[in-house]
C-alpha cells in the first residue's frame, strides 16, 4: 500500500508539471477580417450570431479559458475547424453552389441537433437553440436562394 501512495505521489507530480508546462504552449486568437458576411433575415441573424458565430465567424468571442491549456487547445481547434467548414463570414465570396451545399448542411445539422457541439453548449448556454429557433432556421435554410439574401415576396 505504501508503494502505491509513493506512485501515485509521483504520477500527480508528473501531471501537475505537465499541464504547467502546457501553458507554454499559446494558440493563436485571431479574427481575421470580415469580407462578406452572410445576409439574412435580422431574427435569424440574431439567432446565427447567438449560436454559432463564435465557431462559424470572424467575429469569435474568446472566453477566459482560451488562455488555458489543454481546453485552448480544443477551443482552438474547433474554432478552425468550424471557419474551414463553414464562416458566416465570408460567405458573399462563395459560388452560388456552395452556398446552396451549405445551407443544406446548416439545416440538417440543425434539424438533427448536431450543432450547437453539446460540449460548446455546456459552457455557453445562450448557444442552445430552442425547438422553434431550430424551425425558424430550417425554414431559412429552405426559402433562402443561394445569394444569401432573402427572397422576394
Amino acid at each position: 500500500m505504501k508503494s502505491f501512495r509513493k506512485y501515485a505521489k509521483i504520477a500527480a507530480l508528473i501531471l501537475v508539471a505537465a499541464l504547467v508546462a502546457a501553458q507554454f504552449v499559446r494558440i493563436e486568437k485571431t479574427n481575421p477580417t470580415v469580407r462578406a458576411d452572410i445576409s439574412a433575415d435580422p431574427d435569424i441573424k440574431l439567432i446565427l450570431k447567438r449560436a454559432c458565430y463564435d465557431c462559424h465567424s470572424n467575429e469569435t468571442v474568446w472566453p477566459w479559458y482560451s488562455n488555458v491549456a489543454p481546453a485552448s487547445w480544443l477551443l482552438a481547434n474547433d474554432v478552425s475547424g468550424g471557419r474551414q467548414k463553414l464562416n458566416f463570414s465570408e460567405w458573399g465570396n462563395f459560388s452560388g453552389e456552395r452556398q446552396s451545399h451549405m445551407l443544406n448542411e446548416i439545416g440538417e445539422e440543425v434539424e438533427s441537433a448536431g450543432m450547437p457541439l453539446w460540449y460548446y453548449s455546456i459552457f455557453h448556454s445562450e448557444s442552445k437553440l430552442t425547438r422553434e429557433e431550430r424551425n425558424q432556421i430550417k425554414k431559412w435554410t429552405t426559402i433562402t436562394p443561394a445569394s444569401g439574401e432573402e427572397p422576394l415576396p
